[in-house]
């Protein structure tokens, strides 16, 4: 217990999270859910928060992505030493499951930043002697299996995470639930406010809500209605037991099937969407809840490519405690800018040529797409009119990195990747395209620094926030992107990107991308390079002062923690 003795006495709020990218090698991540929650634990470190985070082991991680012959997603597990870099704590804790007892045992991650701080990171474990072998598996693969297995995960990560830190010393204030995976944790304190029938008034309720809503606050994430966790009771039942009367549990969680989201809303005191789009949108899929937007970030420090940060250092040495010193960042030399711009983009089409022997070129514009692989992101949109395309590249030419993964159940999305390698194929000789397999941090920090363009084309309103963008504007390189998200608020046309503008809006927006690209974007780069790289130094100004993790968490916590 040596080693969480520094943190104990002083942490007051919880944050839980299903994933959440610590590093590289830590495969306890599946995409952005998880990456903003690793952002959120460094500028909570970068800061000294009195913070813990709680997550899953995830010994088999989510999918290792490899592509057949002909383009399409082979999912493999995509297992990580916990040995290597975590350490059991001395506790464990029991929760019932299907009657069973369940022993859970957290493993501590520390969490340290640059500047001596540091957060820990508890990840729950149930491969342990003590469980039923199918028990043992609980924590094995992020998102694996039947809805049987997600609610046991949901109960490993809600209750027993709260248990944990129960068992460990913690005293805590404040939960925070990162999106509706950790509701039962809610659920679990409601249980524990339960009065004795003798002193209910007529028509009273048995549990405290108010007791709760004090307590928890829940960040909601997925805009999508499938995105939401469901479960039918009778499986609530098999699997949880008689924990709360079914009506009562009905009232706060949906009465049809237990919804986690509309769970967390109920029993959470303060309410947030990831952006003010996002929030406006859940108001509308959830009427009747007081729901906030507080604007995710990213870490600078850690997105930053080291060219341009050793810029940064020489130039405001704190820059990474205090990102919004970044303003200034408009004032760095063109040619410093321009030049730490292309170290990047040099590596990226290194790692182009060893990863799938493609030759790209350091001076041609290159656009970069990467993210979750779903129909509604339409990552294809840019592969709507190939002839276009063709036609834009032979008079400007222009060359593309695609990366993503899709859910190993989401079959659009798999077919969405097989599509790629087709359109590659037609596309050959003129429009230089891969798809990158296996993308990951590192290799997401390679496309946001190293890509010219940052193309990203959501169907809207469904995206969420979309972080990739702010990472990409970190390093100078420009959001050509539609209206929807975070890009609301970071877009100035001209200035820190583009807009994709389609009419109409949806239908329209491939016609307006093909526009735009051939019309103001590309002629920009070849004709213009001065007014180029001042979009680039104004995007690294307005957007990563502004949108960055240390601002989300100061906001977090005198808005949300401090309430």
């Amino acid at each position: 217990m040596k080693a969480l003795e520094p943190f104990l006495y002083h942490t007051t709020v919880a944050y839980f999270s299903m994933e959440i990218a610590l590093r590289p090698d830590i495969h306890t991540y599946s995409g952005g859910l998880g990456v903003l929650a690793g952002d959120t634990a460094r500028s909570a470190a970068d800061l000294n928060l009195p913070m813990v985070f709680v997550t899953l082991l995830s010994r088999e991680g989510y999918v290792r992505q490899e592509l057949s012959a002909g383009g399409a997603q082979i999912d493999k597990p995509n297992p990580w030493t916990p040995t290597d870099s975590t350490h059991p704590l001395p506790a464990m804790v029991a929760i019932s499951i299907e009657g069973r007892s369940v022993w859970i045992q957290p493993r501590l991650y520390r969490l340290a930043c640059p500047i001596g701080h540091a957060v820990p990171v508890l990840l729950l474990d149930t491969d342990l002697d003590q469980n039923a072998a199918e028990d043992r598996k609980i924590t094995d693969r992020l998102y694996g299996g039947d809805d049987a297995y997600r609610l046991k995960q949901d109960i490993v990560l809600g209750i027993g995470g709260l248990l944990a830190l129960r068992a460990l010393g913690f005293s805590i204030r404040t939960y925070h639930l990162n999106e509706g995976h950790a509701a039962l944790l809610a659920l679990q304190l409601l249980r524990e406010t339960r009065r004795p029938t003798d002193d209910l008034a007529p028509g009273g309720s048995l549990y405290d809500r108010g007791v709760v809503r004090e307590k928890c606050v829940f960040t909601t994430h997925t805009p999508v209605e499938a995105g939401f966790d469901k479960f039918d009771y009778a499986l609530i039942d098999r699997v949880l037991g008689d924990y709360l009367e079914v009506d009562e549990l009905k009232q706060l969680a949906g009465q049809d099937r237990l919804n986690m989201t509309q769970l967390a809303l109920n029993l959470s005191g303060y309410v947030n969407g990831v952006a003010r789009r996002h929030a406006e949108t859940t108001r509308k899929m959830f009427p009747g809840y007081q729901i906030r937007s507080i604007t995710n970030g990213v870490h600078a420090h850690t997105w930053t490519h080291r060219a341009l940060a050793e810029l940064h250092v020489a130039r405001f040495p704190h820059w990474a405690h205090e990102p919004e010193i970044l303003a200034f960042a408009d004032q760095l030399a063109d040619e410093d800018v321009w030049n730490a711009h292309q170290v990047a983009k040099s590596e990226l089409v290194e790692h182009v040529r060893n990863a799938t022997g493609t030759l790209m070129h350091a001076d041609v514009p290159l656009i970069g797409l990467a993210r979750r692989m779903t129909a509604y992101k339409r990552p294809d949109l840019l592969f709507s009119d190939l002839e276009r395309l063709m036609t834009i590249a032979q008079d400007q030419p222009f060359q593309v990195v695609l990366a993503g993964l899709a859910h190993p159940r989401d079959e659009p999305g798999h077919r969405l990747i097989e599509s790629f390698h087709r359109h590659i194929e037609r596309l050959a000789g003129v429009v230089p395209v891969v798809f990158l397999p296996g993308y990951d941090m590192k290799l997401g920090a390679a496309m946001v620094s190293g890509s010219d363009i940052w193309l990203n084309t959501p169907l809207p309103p469904l995206e969420a926030s979309g972080t990739s963008g702010m990472k990409a504007a970190l390093n100078g390189v420009l959001n050509f992107s539609v209206l929807d998200g975070w890009w609301i608020e970071g877009w100035v046309e001209g200035v820190t990107g583009w807009a994709i503008e389609g009419h109409p809006p949806g239908a329209g927006d491939a016609s307006a991308l093909f526009d735009k690209l051939q019309s103001v974007v590309l002629p920009l780069y070849y004709n213009d390079r001065a007014r180029w790289i001042w979009m680039m130094k104004q995007s690294i100004s307005k957007i990563g002062a502004t949108f960055n993790s240390q601002r989300m968490m100061r906001r977090y916590a005198t808005e949300a923690y401090m309430r």
